[in-house]
């Protein structure tokens, strides 16, 4: 009698430890359910995690922890279901604290059995919001970085094959500008020449498009203000659109000003009006807004101009957003699109030192917002123009490529200009010093020990006084140019050769 006295207090004993063990653990929650799902147990974890004492939770039904959607679903009573045939259940997923919040859940459910007989189930909670959040953010950063790696791959790819073509659309380009000159008014070969002019200009728009996804474009950044800019492109925008879309604005006149290149911005935004248009059919609204807006992120922070284009068209679907940025990537028919104008907005956007975002919705629309960094200073405003520029004197032709050397110095002739040519860095510092030059006109990628850059770097510390024009069909050093010296991107036209050297510090 005495010994199963002593039993009985030490089973008694065992229990009452292991009851506050249980009911003391903090970190989890961990009950007992009837084989209704009914809670008939409740420790101090699950008034921590789920924000119920005990007298508000004792006696009611499991199911309470759930989302609505997962209630109607019947997803608690699938759970008890799956755990007493498997005698097991096991997910994570979403459940809802006593205020209403949610958290992410670790669950564990056991069926518990006596004589055969089930008597209820163990269930184990844990909350693992933190962890989730982690994990996601992990994942979000993983999924950026191939992002980066493939528009770099594609990027690379991209910008080799529009160097090589630039420099064949300059040979085409200033060739057909020497033979108009020549020609009679045979009105078909005019018509000829005016057929491979149009190709030539649209080819080198696709290569400017291939390079500024690339990141590889040379750059003239200038300070604007966005309103006026917005203001003086209206009428392309306007014709951009068409008759059936209109073109809505909501730009703040107060919006910071921007130090980027004009032409690539300009291009970006009509890439983006044009793809509204195209995303309604059946006509609707294109809205181009700008506000000023701080941003503290991972990879973007300061303050920035937010540039939205908004649509009211047919969204973008889930599995296409993520393409829409590669280059050649199109949904258009064949014949409507290159698939370069996104990648062009890409790129442009990254390479002033920002970014573009998309938001879609299917059948409500769609908006890509641009955010470009804020510049200090003013704005200039913009010259009224002047004659056509006509030298004189001799100029240093630094072109490694003889047919690209002998188009250039067909037009710089045609200028007025003595032209001596050489055709790398080397040479061009031994003719300066034998001879002499007014200005240096010279390509930025050549061979050698010192490309384009790092000659025109040279001649301003021996010859400082030394105009120097560098052009370009593709670099990656040009992105540090940074304004010190003009760039001429190839292919370029006589009247915009003659502009840049009309601008050249004399």
């Amino acid at each position: 009698m005495v010994k199963k006295s002593s039993q009985q207090r030490d089973l008694f004993e065992s229990e009452r430890s292991f009851r506050l063990l249980v009911e003391g653990v903090a970190d989890y929650a961990l009950y007992m359910l009837d084989p209704k799902g009914i809670i008939t147990s409740w420790n101090i974890g699950g008034e921590r995690i789920k924000g119920y004492t005990p007298e508000e939770i004792l006696g009611q039904h499991f199911s309470r922890f759930y989302t609505e959607t997962d209630r109607s679903n019947g997803k608690p009573a699938r759970a008890l279901g799956i755990a007493r045939d498997k005698g097991r259940y096991e997910e994570e997923g979403w459940r809802v604290r006593k205020d209403g919040t949610f958290f992410w859940a670790s669950v564990v459910i056991d069926p518990i059995y006596e004589d055969g007989e089930l008597i209820g189930f163990a269930k184990i909670t844990r909350d693992i919001t933190e962890r989730r959040n982690t994990q996601v953010k992990l994942e979000a950063m993983q999924k950026q970085l191939a992002e980066s790696q493939k528009f770099d791959a594609l990027g690379q790819l991209t910008g080799g094959v529009a160097h090589d073509f630039n420099n064949l659309l300059m040979i085409i380009s200033g060739s057909l500008h020497i033979v108009k000159k020549s020609v009679d008014d045979d009105t078909r070969l005019q018509r000829a020449i005016s057929a491979i002019e149009t190709a030539t200009k649209r080819g080198a728009a696709l290569t400017n498009q291939l390079l500024t996804f690339a990141r590889r474009q040379s750059v003239n950044p200038q300070l604007i203000d966005f309103a006026e800019r917005i203001a003086a492109i209206r009428a392309v925008l306007d014709a951009g659109v068409g008759s059936s879309v209109r073109l809505a604005f909501d730009v703040d006149r107060k919006v910071w000003p921007l130090k980027t290149d004009v032409s690539e911005l300009e291009t970006a935004l009509l890439n983006l009006v044009i793809n509204a248009r195209d995303a309604m059919p059946d006509g609707g609204t294109v809205t181009i807004r700008a506000r000023n807006v701080a941003l503290d992120e991972a990879h973007l922070a300061g303050e920035f101009v937010a540039i939205d284009i908004a649509d009211t068209g047919l969204g973008i679907p889930a599995d296409v957003v993520d393409k829409i940025f590669e280059p050649f990537f199109t949904t258009k028919p064949i014949g409507k699109g290159t698939g370069l104008g996104l990648s062009q907005v890409h790129g442009f956007a990254h390479q002033a030192g920002g970014t573009v975002k998309v938001a879609s919705e299917l059948g409500k629309g769609t908006t890509f917002t641009i955010l470009l960094p804020r510049a200090e200073g003013t704005p200039a405003r913009e010259p009224t123009g002047g004659p056509a520029f006509h030298g004189s004197g001799t100029v240093l032709l630094v072109e490694d490529n003889p047919d690209v050397a002998l188009v250039s110095i067909g037009l710089l002739e045609q200028l007025g200009y003595q032209v001596r040519r050489v055709a790398d860095a080397e040479a061009a510092l031994r003719e300066i010093e034998t001879n002499g030059v007014d200005f240096v006109f010279s390509d930025i990628v050549m061979p050698g020990k010192m490309d384009g850059l790092s000659l025109a770097h040279h001649l301003r510390q021996i010859r400082p006084g030394l105009p120097i024009l560098l052009a370009t069909g593709y670099s990656d050093v040009a992105a540090h140019v940074r304004g010190d010296f003009p760039i001429l991107r190839k292919p370029y036209e006589i009247h915009e050769l003659s502009e840049a050297i009309a601008k050249l510090p004399r």
